[in-house]
């Protein structure tokens, strides 16, 4: 009975964690870019009372064993990089990657994040920015005088200028993709680092290779599902629930246990 108190017990504990996570999933429904994360459990050890392939009285081989589980804990929380749908919004530096890839942006130490939300906007020298002022990598500035901004399928960043009918190229977005997508470090803002679980990013043009096209004038939507989410809500406040019974029924079985030298 002790034994049962202790494994719901850490069902209770996955239960809320997994509760945590949905509700990270639900919060971030209307986040661009946003990737949902997906909880793993795995079970704990396990007391071996009979060892499985052991030899019984009569010199015959057991062919099944005792074993009592004690538990279960939180395993893994996997970002799911499922493309996210799109929404059209019509400006010049909203853009989306369609398909596989990021895009990159230098922090302030120098290092590089990545990240699938492509609400661009202009710092005060003209260059791309995202919403906390980090600029993409490589960076691509547009000239003040510039009437027109156009990107096209492959990362090129055209504009049109006063006196001249061809469009002049000022940069091209060079986006990065991982061998382990889920490997990734999130640390907010839309941003994921590298880590030894991603592996080193391999960088190219959109729309060659393994890599997405861009398309300008739409964003890319969390790929949260509102209703997978609360069928994992329900299933999860149910199953605490089961296990608060479990904890209930051992003390009460405890409780009789107590009684019998009364």
């Amino acid at each position: 009975m002790i034994r049962s108190l202790y494994s719901a017990a850490t069902g209770m504990e996955a239960m809320d964690f997994n509760m945590a996570v949905i509700s990270n999933n639900l919060a971030n429904v209307n986040t661009t870019g946003y990737k949902k994360g997906r909880a793993d459990f795995q079970d704990l050890m396990y007391q071996n009372l009979k060892m499985v392939g052991t030899l019984s009285e009569a010199g015959n081989q057991v062919p099944t064993g005792i074993n009592l589980g004690l538990g279960v804990k939180p395993a893994a929380v996997q970002k799911m990089f499922l493309q996210g749908d799109f929404v059209q919004t019509g400006s010049e530096l909203d853009l989306a990657i369609s398909g596989k890839g990021f895009f990159q942006v230098s922090l302030p130490d120098g290092s590089i994040a990545y990240s699938r939300a492509g609400s661009f906007k202009l710092d005060n020298t003209g260059a791309v920015v995202t919403a906390e002022g980090y600029r993409l990598e490589p960076t691509i500035t547009i000239p003040t005088d510039a009437i027109s901004l156009s990107v096209d399928s492959t990362g090129g960043v055209f504009v049109s200028q006063p006196g001249t009918t061809t469009p002049t190229l000022v940069g091209t977005l060079q986006l990065a993709s991982f061998v382990n997508q889920a490997g990734l470090q999130p640390v907010g803002k839309n941003l994921y680092l590298e880590s030894d679980a991603s592996g080193p990013p391999t960088t190219g043009t959109a729309g060659q290779n393994e890599f997405g096209a861009v398309d300008q004038g739409f964003l890319e939507l969390s790929n949260v599902s509102i209703v997978s989410e609360l069928v994992n809500m329900i299933t999860s406040q149910r199953a605490y629930e089961v296990n608060s019974k479990a904890i209930q029924a051992s003390d009460e079985m405890l409780q009789t246990a107590n009684g019998l030298k009364r």
